[in-house]
């Protein structure tokens, strides 16, 4: 069996949530493309950046089935609890020891388990032990609770996200690169079977820088001074890949890239 895995570049802010919901956009595209399931980054999806409460649930009513963290998931603590108790929210599984949440889980996607994990890079970000260590571990540990894994890697670096690619060719079924908010044009199936595309891009506002107002952006690279980032809005976009599975083999068949 072919399984269908959908994933989305860093939902941006309130306006990239209700893009999804509009309508029913996401459970349309959904349902029109087949795919069983659904993993979002969702760790700027607040106002402001970060995750909430309120912005993980309208992720999940809008279609999501599952929601990624990265370098913001921790900003605002009221969304501690829910990282405890929802397994559905995700931090970065190689966080420092202590944090709440967990950065996997099994899923079932249509019959099938998906193990989906959530890494963060360690080159330009804060500190964080080694991801390649703890999907290592995590394998390991889940060895033969799911026919298939899916890997959000949350890092800045390129080079980072594909050498975890390629270390695990063969043994993970995809990896996704998210956080610059720009989509990349390599999306691609590796050699092991293993789909890869080095940033997902973002799904909100493309009338701004990295939907923030480009105003405010401008004056913080040019005046160097504190600014309060106001969300932009216009031109809102999904931006994401859809990776096909082969349930047997647990592999990638097909990665392609999508915007709608």
């Amino acid at each position: 069996m072919i399984l269908k895995i959908l994933m989305l570049g860093d939902v941006v802010r309130g306006n990239g949530i209700r893009y999804l919901a509009s309508g029913g956009r996401l459970r349309s595209f959904v349902r029109e493309n087949g795919v069983s399931l659904t993993v979002a980054n969702g760790e700027n999806s607040a106002d402001g950046n970060g995750m909430t409460p309120s912005s993980f649930g309208e992720l999940i009513d809008a279609g999501c089935d599952v929601v990624t963290g990265g370098n913001h998931t921790f900003r605002h603590r009221d969304v501690y609890s829910l990282l405890d108790d929802d397994p559905r929210a995700l931090r970065p599984a190689n966080v420092y020891g202590g944090a709440p949440g967990t950065g996997y889980l099994v899923a079932d996607a249509g019959g099938a388990s998906v193990l989906v994990v959530n890494l963060i890079g360690q080159v330009f970000m804060d500190p964080s032990n080694s991801p390649f260590e703890a999907l290592e571990k995590i394998l390991r540990r889940e060895e033969g609770n799911y026919d298939a894994a899916v890997v959000d890697f949350h890092a800045e670096a390129t080079s980072e996200k594909l050498a975890l690619a390629r270390k695990f060719d063969g043994r993970v079924a995809a990896v996704a690169g998210t956080h610059t908010h720009v989509m990349t044009a390599d999306c691609t199936v590796l050699p092991g079977g293993t789909g890869y595309i080095t940033d997902l891009g973002m799904t909100g506002s493309q009338s701004g820088v990295l939907g923030v107002k480009t105003e405010c952006v401008i004056r913080k690279f040019t005046e160097g001074i504190p600014v309060k980032f106001e969300g932009s809005d216009g031109g809102e976009r999904a931006s994401g890949a859809i990776f096909g599975i082969d349930t047997g083999t647990g592999l990638c068949v097909s990665a392609q890239p999508v915007i709608f």
